[in-house]
């Protein structure tokens, strides 16, 4: 049985779409990208929507107009992928990490806390000598599950920080019954073709800010603010523009959320009434505060006498294509060689970096096909 680790779900409807797009003169910054904006504000309330070409340029935008620059420290998480830390780096400034829930592997708020008030004392070994201020808070919505909101936004409103909620991973996801991406200043999420809607490659930023929005509209579009003509830049930018066909795609996969999200789901749910029975097997956790999940990937753990890197090997010997998640930030070569960090850093990060296993996941997977992964699951374990 052939499975794929994942699968756009993509319809005639999305592809007429970007055919639509060809049949005319404009392929770029026109009304299919005002169009894929609007569909954010109307599903976050937020008050603006600046598309990208990814969710890491989203990412590095956000970090441009929070004022973040050379030196700053922004405490943000080690479980997450590389992206949520470069945006940092892309400015010289410093990622200082804390630790994290060991159920939902989200940013643990009370490491946070104590992180603001003592943060001279968790600075990496190297890296970080002639640091700036504490500017702000990078939470990540890891696996499609919002962090605690409420709790990092109390901490940010105590010490003076921005909170960029990295909900690249979260899009749909609601916490207390709120919209992933709206829970902080700024809120990013992005559209490679295994997240929940895809355009390819993209990104969307939300924030009620309009200074910042106008801002981050004209960094991405090589620094051109209002009233530029094309060769005329009044700040330093980038062309971080999404093109009219991945917006038009865009748009057209946002009219139906709803249905991929609920699609997705549904194969959740059938892998959790399989693994629940297998020994061995972690499910994921769902906090309570997390009034829906928007699955992302599903992501196993297994106990730690089952060696996860020898069953990857086992699975994909068998035709299961699997991926470790995460592989912990702070032990990346390039970071360790910057910031000095080694293993036993971060201990709940490295533990579930060492356990977990992305199985094949998408909206469009068949009951029989999480059958199949699952049968062959059971019986490699039952080997081991």
């Amino acid at each position: 049985m052939n499975i794929p680790m994942s699968s756009p779900d993509l319809t005639d409807a999305d592809r007429q779409a970007v055919i639509n797009v060809i049949n005319t003169p404009n392929l770029s910054m026109g009304k299919y990208t005002t169009d894929f904006e609007k569909t954010f504000c109307d599903l976050t309330g937020a008050k603006h929507a600046i598309s990208v070409n990814s969710g890491t340029a989203g990412l590095h935008l956000c970090v441009r107009a929070a004022g973040i620059g050379a030196g700053d420290l922004v405490i943000t998480t080690p479980f997450s992928f590389v992206a949520s830390s470069n945006a940092l780096l892309f400015e010289n400034a410093i990622p200082v990490f804390v630790d994290i829930d060991p159920r939902t592997g989200n940013i643990d708020p009370k490491l946070i806390a104590e992180a603001a008030k003592n943060i001279e004392k968790i600075l990496p070994r190297k890296g970080a000598e002639n640091h700036g201020k504490l500017k702000a808070i990078l939470p990540v919505d890891v696996f499609g599950q919002p962090a605690d909101m409420d709790a990092i936004n109390a901490i940010a409103k105590e010490h003076g920080l921005t909170v960029i909620e990295d909900s690249c991973e979260a899009l749909g996801a609601t916490y207390k019954g709120k919209q992933a991406g709206t829970l902080g200043d700024f809120g990013i999420f992005a559209f490679y073709p295994n997240k929940q809607i895809t355009t390819g490659e993209g990104g969307v930023i939300i924030t009620s800010d309009d200074k910042a929005a106008n801002y981050m509209r004209a960094l991405r579009n090589q620094g051109r603010a209002p009233g530029d003509t094309w060769l005329q830049h009044t700040h330093l930018g980038y062309n971080y523009r999404i093109d009219e066909m991945s917006a038009a795609m865009g748009a057209s996969q946002m009219s139906r959320l709803d249905e991929i999200l609920s699609k997705r789901e549904q194969v959740a749910a059938w892998y959790e009434a399989r693994l629940s029975e297998i020994v061995g097997v972690e499910t994921p956790f769902i906090e309570s505060f997390t009034t829906r999940m928007s699955w992302f990937v599903y992501v196993i753990r297994f106990d730690k006498n089952i060696n996860r890197d020898e069953m990857a090997k086992k699975l994909t010997a068998r035709g299961i294509p699997v991926r470790p998640y995460f592989l912990p930030i702070h032990l990346q070569p390039y970071i360790v060689e910057k910031f000095g960090y080694k293993e036993g850093d971060y201990p709940v990060t490295e533990d579930l970096g060492q356990r977990g296993l992305a199985l094949p996941f998408s909206g469009v997977m068949t009951e029989e096909q999480v059958n199949y992964v699952c049968e062959i699951l059971r019986d490699e374990i039952s080997k081991a």
